[in-house]
Parts: C-alpha cells; sequence; structure tokens
C-alpha cells in the first residue's frame, strides 16, 4: 500500500496511476484540493484498487502523523511513501522573511521527514519498505524559485543520504527524483522560453517522472540516491 503527498494533480497524480496499475493500493494525500483527489482516487478505485484521498495540512507538525493514522486505518500499513507535496513561491532573497523561509522548509523537509519517521517503524519491522522523496535540481543549482525553496530541496537530499545509511539492512530503501521544468501547474515561468533551455528541446511531462519514480520503487539494490530528471540540462 502506497501513500502519495501531493498528489491532487501534476507528478503527484501521475506517481498515484502508475502505482495502480501496478495493482497497489494508494492513498491519494493532498493539501487544499480535496474535489480533485476524490476524482483521482474514484477514478484508481474504478479500475479495481483500492483508493481513498486524505487530506492534511503539512504545514502544521501534528499532521503527518494524523495522516498516516488516517492512512492505516482506512487501507492497512504503509510500504511505499512518495513524499512529492511541496510550495514554491518564487521570490528573491529580499522577499523571503524568516517567516517565509520556515514556512517553506516546514512543508517541504519537515513534513518529508515527519512523515518518513512515522513509516520507518513498521517497514523495519516487516523488513520491507520503499519511502521516495520528491526533490528538484533547485538543489544541486539554486534554481529559480528562490533561496527558501532551494534549500529546502536541498535538505531532502541530506535526509535522503542519512536514512538511506541506516536502513538499507532493514530492507528499506531511500532515494529521491530530482526533477526540472515539468509541465505542471508549478511551472516557474513561461512554457516556450524555459523549454528552449533543454537540450532535449521540450518540457518533462509529469508520466515521465512517474515512470522514473515507479522503477526506483521497484528496485531493492538502489538506494541512497538522488536521481536528476531534467532533460540534459544539470548533469551531475
Amino acid at each position: 500500500m502506497a501513500l502519495v503527498t501531493g498528489a491532487s494533480g501534476g507528478i503527484g497524480a501521475a506517481v498515484c496511476r502508475e502505482l495502480a496499475a501496478e495493482g497497489v493500493a494508494v492513498a491519494v494525500g493532498y493539501g487544499t484540493n480535496a474535489t480533485a483527489a476524490e476524482h483521482l482516487a474514484s477514478e484508481l478505485s474504478s479500475t479495481g484498487v483500492r483508493a481513498v484521498a486524505c487530506g492534511a495540512d503539512l504545514e502544521d507538525r501534528a499532521a503527518p502523523a494524523r495522516l498516516v493514522g488516517e492512512v492505516r486505518a482506512t487501507l492497512g500499513p504503509i510500504d511505499i511513501l512518495v513524499a512529492n507535496h511541496g510550495l514554491a513561491s518564487p521570490s528573491g532573497v529580499d522577499e523571503v522573511d524568516a517567516e517565509a523561509f520556515d514556512r517553506t522548509l516546514a512543508i517541504n523537509l519537515r513534513a518529508p521527514y515527519l512523515l518518513a519517521r512515522e513509516v520507518l517503524g513498521e517497514m523495519r519491522t516487516r523488513g520491507w519498505g520503499r519511502i521516495l522523496f520528491m526533490s528538484s535540481v533547485a538543489a544541486y543549482t539554486g534554481g529559480v524559485v528562490g533561496p527558501h525553496y532551494a534549500a529546502s530541496k536541498a535538505g531532502l537530499h541530506g535526509l535522503t543520504y542519512f536514512l538511506a545509511a541506516r536502513c538499507a539492512r532493514d530492507g528499506v530503501t531511500v532515494n529521491g527524483v530530482a526533477p526540472a521544468l515539468i509541465e505542471t501547474p508549478m511551472l516557474p515561468g513561461d512554457a516556450s522560453d524555459l523549454a528552449a533551455r533543454i537540450p532535449v528541446g521540450r518540457l518533462g511531462r509529469a508520466d515521465e517522472v512517474a515512470d522514473l519514480a515507479v522503477a526506483m520503487l521497484r528496485n531493492g539494490y538502489l538506494t541512497g540516491h538522488v536521481v536528476p530528471l531534467d532533460g540534459g540540462m544539470h548533469p551531475v
């Protein structure tokens, strides 16, 4: 059973569809867009898999535990966590004050950590689990969204490496995907201008991110890695 956060649209919804196609029960996590999440859960259920929509304000430090508890009570133990949610508010240094910085880190970094912390115990006890953090190429380059966003995504990389090294022998893998310029509502700028910067000549698609994510989740020998997916923009 999988919990995917930020799943009411874009990359998260695409990951849910890919997992459901593999026969995995899915909890469609959302922040504010309940209608879209419920429609997606209904769509997945119509294919014969178990699926529910579960909302949580992940800025609230107590929300990750409540969300995991709700999902566990509804669908059972969580085998797969895809922490895909995030806040991206384009801002310069002069605009990012302490409050904006703290809010972004609370949602983009603290919440993924707390979600992972909630599910790790049962994964390690069962001897199997998958955790995948959705990062960004901004963690490597600084990106264009802002210092708060880049810092939050770079923090996910450190979290990935720390957890992966300590959970591998328990059958739990921890990895990340770092997309750039994917055609979603969070795209930071004009699509045509952005596409011109990409070596493959176009923006990425949410289903391409989902395809890589699910391939990584299948693989029990891959852990402690963050894989960029950016059309060749930023080799690492």
